[in-house]
């Protein structure tokens, strides 16, 4: 990533020697070039697909235009062991996945979240959100679902909200084996926490109750029922879209990006 200067928004690379996940991490960071003394924050996993999309510029057009307020975002690399390290924290998944989630979340909370305050000297900030893509943002949801002391905001695109604790070949039914939906039926309501999913049509083909639904539209709506049975407002706490022609991939969650942006934070 190379460092620039744009209206509203100033980037830079740092790279943090992790104890918890045994590697360096690289992060990117896009931060407020306006000296506000508490903007709101938002990590991203896969952060290093936001070049890719030209973060920098949308942030900043979005608050140059004063759409937005001011607004630190974090872009965390992910590495080599994305599989292990990305997940459910509490529970692995069928293949054993997810074994250094735990790890990760510690990583997040106590080297990532106290080097972003001594780097930047912001004490406090006004909303703390986690955002990510595909199997990020699972972990992303997971992250925010078990901090909410810490987590206003879960961002969710194209979720792997298929992450199941049996094989499809293995007596597996929807309604006791996907981990996230479980981990939400079998919690109480917390209050305070706002919910952005985003899928797209062409996300994938697999259907595996033949309704007609991808796998990925299906999973979504039934995550925001559990949401919505736990009393989450639908139209005040949730947003959803669909993009017809959206895929698994970085150009459709760039243009889905300022959307929840301007969900999340906008003025």
């Amino acid at each position: 990533m190379h460092t620039e200067e744009l209206k509203q928004t100033r980037t830079g690379q740092v790279t943090i020697s992790s104890a918890f996940l045994e590697r360096d991490v690289i992060v990117d960071l896009y931060m407020p070039t306006g000296g506000f003394s508490r903007p709101s924050l938002l990590l991203i996993n896969d952060g290093q697909n936001l070049e890719e999309m030209r973060f920098a510029h949308m942030l900043d057009a979005l608050v140059s235009s004063g759409q937005l307020q001011p607004l630190l975002c974090i872009g965390i690399h992910a590495g080599a062991d994305r599989k292990n390290e990305y997940g459910t924290a509490r529970i692995l998944d069928y293949l054993g996945r997810g074994a250094k989630a735990a790890a990760y979340n510690r990583f997040v909370l106590e080297e990532l979240l106290p080097f972003i305050h001594t780097y930047t000297g912001i004490d406090s900030f006004t909303q703390t959100s986690f955002a990510g893509f595909s199997l990020g943002g699972l972990t992303a949801l997971d992250m925010v679902w078990h901090y909410p002391q810490l987590f206003s905001i879960a961002g969710v695109f194209s979720g792997a909200l298929w992450w199941r604790t049996k094989s499809l070949e293995d007596d597996y039914d929807d309604n006791r084996d996907r981990i996230m939906h479980q981990q939400i039926r079998n919690s109480e309501c917390r209050p305070g926490l706002r919910f952005y999913f985003a899928t797209g049509s062409l996300d994938e083909t697999a259907d595996r109750n033949n309704n007609g639904i991808i796998d990925s539209i299906d999973d979504t709506i039934a995550l925001i029922e559990e949401l919505a049975r736990l009393g989450y407002d639908i139209s005040r706490d949730i947003r959803y879209i669909n993009y017809e022609d959206g895929r698994h991939d970085i150009a459709t969650w760039g243009k889905a990006m300022p959307a929840f942006l301007l969900w999340a934070f906008g003025r």
